[in-house]
């Protein structure tokens, strides 16, 4: 395969609240055309299509690719739960990288409807079945508790009995998101908050306040990538690149000893960060941004020592020595993550690419990153997925 793709374009929409966007096929439409127009190419040198949504009919990416043209090319839908986003993005990639295509779109997109995440399907068996009994073993009968709040609920509760973690540091990162999606118009929460605030929230289960959750939200975001020599045919900068990329699921031991920082992808997350390390022949000391998917706090906290940008059971200090903030070692989510942006599943993953490949052009005005040449993003699913994607500014 190539050694490099090139992010041709990016483009996003502002996320919003459930109910006052326009709908999935206009907002995947939407999202299209502006990494198109960042591109500077029309969509009749687009080769293939990658369209990533997890809660719709099928071939929801028709619907939404051909408002923006005909042109027969093959549109592969993307459902990898909340991974969906990069899920399409590493597909896409592959395609550049393998040859089989030169100039390809992912876009990804949601409409999403109030409250949390909880199953369509009722008349079969859950895809998390087997996840959702790690929590029910350790803490009885949670029916009563949204799917995802029992398992990363459970997850920081678990750290916080191994490594003694104080619930504050986890409260220290949502305000920590708070402050850099000030200056981020297509965050749905700008408003910086304190720690304080986060605690005085409503507690939602165990030490998960309201605060410490990111909201449902709908929004579409896209990224056209090619290789270097259609770049150079049509005039396209090549200074952006995916260097390294690597997608992971779960294995035997996400489900032995019963440990729901198993669960929710810790182990997912360190192999395909050792691989993309590996790959790109750098570390975490190299990277200047990272974009993770914080949607709680208590998942963010785990994916610090799960990128390797902590040892493991350092997350704490990390977070109080403002090592994760401007001026620290490595600024996460300088977008506002989940946790601010919002997230709108299929959206989430290439709206983490497109805040980064602004970062690294220098465009991301009062949250610039300064001197950004190596940025990381993290997205993960249940169920599971997690891929892991490196960037390089050349």
């Amino acid at each position: 395969m190539a050694a490099n793709v090139v992010v041709a374009g990016v483009g996003m929409l502002p996320f919003v609240k459930p109910g006052t966007s326009p709908s999935y096929d206009e907002m995947g439409a939407a999202a299209a055309r502006l990494a198109l127009d960042d591109a500077g190419i029309d969509y009749r040198l687009v080769e293939q299509a990658y369209a990533g949504w997890v809660y719709g009919d099928s071939t929801a990416g028709q619907a939404a690719l051909y408002r923006v043209g005909l042109s027969g090319i093959p549109i592969i839908n993307v459902n990898n739960n909340c991974s969906t986003g990069s899920t399409a993005l590493y597909l896409a990639r592959q395609a550049i990288a393998s040859g089989a295509a030169e100039c390809v779109i992912a876009v990804g997109f949601e409409q999403m409807t109030p409250g949390a995440l909880d199953t369509v399907f009722k008349d079969r068996p859950s895809p998390l079945a087997d996840f959702l009994a790690i929590a029910d073993r350790k803490f009885g009968d949670l029916t009563a508790v949204p799917m995802a709040l029992r398992l990363f609920g459970g997850a920081g509760h678990e750290y916080q009995e191994r490594y003694g973690a104080r619930t504050e540091t986890f409260a220290a990162v949502r305000a920590k998101a708070s402050r850099h999606a000030e200056h981020n118009d297509k965050a749905i929460f700008r408003t910086p908050i304190s720690v304080e605030d986060v605690m005085a929230s409503p507690s939602i289960f165990l030490n998960v306040t309201r605060l410490q959750c990111c909201p449902p939200t709908c929004g579409g975001a896209a990224a056209v990538l090619c290789s270097e020599a259609f770049a150079r045919r049509h005039g396209i900068d090549t200074a952006i690149r995916i260097r390294a990329q690597a997608m992971t699921t779960d294995t035997n031991r996400t489900f032995d000893g019963d440990s729901l920082i198993r669960a929710v992808g810790a182990d997912m997350t360190r192999k395909a960060a050792e691989s993309v390390y590996e790959a790109a022949g750098l570390g975490p000391s190299d990277v200047d941004l990272v974009e993770l998917h914080d949607c709680f706090t208590t998942n963010e906290i785990i994916t610090y020592e799960g990128l390797g940008l902590c040892g493991e059971g350092e997350a704490e200090r990390f977070v109080t020595d403002g090592d994760n903030t401007y001026g620290g070692a490595v600024v996460t989510n300088p977008s506002g993550g989940l946790l601010s942006k919002g997230h709108p599943l299929g959206a989430t993953g290439l709206g983490q690419c497109a805040e980064i490949v602004s970062q690294l052009r220098g465009q991301a005005g009062l949250r610039q990153v300064d001197g950004a040449r190596i940025g990381l993003q993290h997205n993960l699913g249940l169920g599971g997925a997690c891929v892991v994607t490196l960037y390089e500014r050349v």
